[in-house]
């Protein structure tokens, strides 16, 4: 059995009520004080500085470090609709350094982030791995990039899995890591002195995936969790995964931050790579070479918290699944409003909020 956490069956004909969030971007104290506009300050060139910031001011996301009491109210608010269990599709800090968990200021954020995360759901939660957890190249490749130190601060420090397989009755809930199964789109990412160890992680994490759903029944539904659809098509090279397309539910994708984006994708799938734009221009184009394969994996964005600039506010999502598997899943999607612009979020904290019957004991708090 690969490893990862796997759960008794619920209660036969109990519905399981289910929030699933995506790219929290939670900004701790040592983020704050770098400012929301330390990417823009470290490009050197003019031109690049005022196209990434109008691009933010405009599209993205005019304050990217201001929305840590959304994290507040989609707790209060999941509590309020009932939900026993929760799964978060990665990027739990702002990671404005790009280095993932090797920097500082990323690990104090998602610590704060995923303390009262596990302080809510306790052991009836599920992380999946972001980019914002591993690090990568900044918007156009001046700084930043996957670290290894990353990758085992994630491991050994968060307790973060990069595989993990959830049996709820009939669902088979299977949690992936993006950034593996699509490294081969971030070779410019790697350090070259650790790229062999990247490519040996990744074939680890290739045979656990296939090893999961080779192992899957007959009588299983099955919902994946990914946190970047640019590792769908990569996923879908191996027969393991092929085999069980037709019994995939559902694939629950973050990342895009907004349905706005994943409408694009779609419009813009096939086309050509672009490499004169910068280094997220050109993974986004490598990605949309193949995007018409995410149709196959039957996909839903939940969107970020915050969502982008241009549509004031993102979501959660409540998933009610059967565990009997007598009726498909049920989407909800519970819109967020960012705060107002010119107030400034602080430290958002809800220290012993709880969910039903799922205890916040110390043991699923981080050391």
């Amino acid at each position: 059995m690969p490893p990862g956490a796997s759960s008794s069956p619920e209660r036969p004909f109990q519905l399981i009520r289910l929030a699933v969030a995506s790219d929290i971007h939670y900004a701790g104290p040592i983020e704050q004080a770098r400012g929301e506009d330390v990417d823009v300050r470290r490009i050197p060139n003019f031109f690049q500085r005022e196209v990434l910031r109008l691009w933010r001011y405009l599209f993205w996301m005019r304050h990217p470090l201001a929305n840590n009491a959304l994290l507040t109210t989609f707790l209060v608010q999941a509590r309020q609709q009932g939900c026993t269990h929760a799964v978060v599709n990665g990027d739990y800090a702002a990671d404005t350094a790009s280095m993932g968990l090797s920097d500082v200021g990323t690990r104090e954020s998602a610590r704060l982030c995923l303390e009262q995360l596990r302080a809510a759901f306790g052991s009836r939660l599920r992380l999946v791995l972001g980019d914002h957890e591993l690090g990568k190249l900044s918007f156009f490749g001046h700084y930043g990039g996957l670290r290894l130190e990353s990758w085992h601060r994630a491991r050994q420090e968060f307790c973060l899995e990069p595989v993990w397989l959830w049996d709820l009755g009939a669902y088979r809930l299977v949690g992936v890591t993006s950034t593996l199964l699509a490294l081969p789109v971030f070779q410019r990412d790697l350090l070259p002195n650790e790229r062999s160890e990247w490519e040996r992680l990744r074939h680890e994490h290739l045979t656990q995936v296939a090893q999961i759903f080779a192992e899957t029944g007959a009588g299983q539904r099955l919902i994946l969790f990914c946190h970047d659809p640019t590792a769908l098509p990569f996923l879908a090279t191996l027969p393991e995964v092929q085999a069980q397309l037709a019994r995939l539910e559902l694939t629950v994708i973050g990342h895009l931050h907004s349905p706005l984006i994943l409408w694009k994708s779609r419009l813009l799938s096939g086309m050509p790579r672009l490499c004169r734009f910068g280094i997220s221009v050109e993974r986004m184009s490598t990605a949309l070479q193949q995007a018409r394969i995410w149709h196959n994996f039957r996909v839903r964005l939940c969107p970020s918290l915050a969502g982008i600039q241009l549509e004031r506010g993102g979501g959660w999502v409540l998933l009610e699944l059967d565990p009997s598997g007598q009726s498909p899943c049920h989407w909800h999607l519970f819109p967020l409003r960012r705060p107002r612009e010119k107030a400034r979020v602080g430290q958002a904290h809800v220290a012993g909020l709880q969910f039903p019957d799922s205890p916040g004991s110390s043991a699923n708090k981080l050391v």
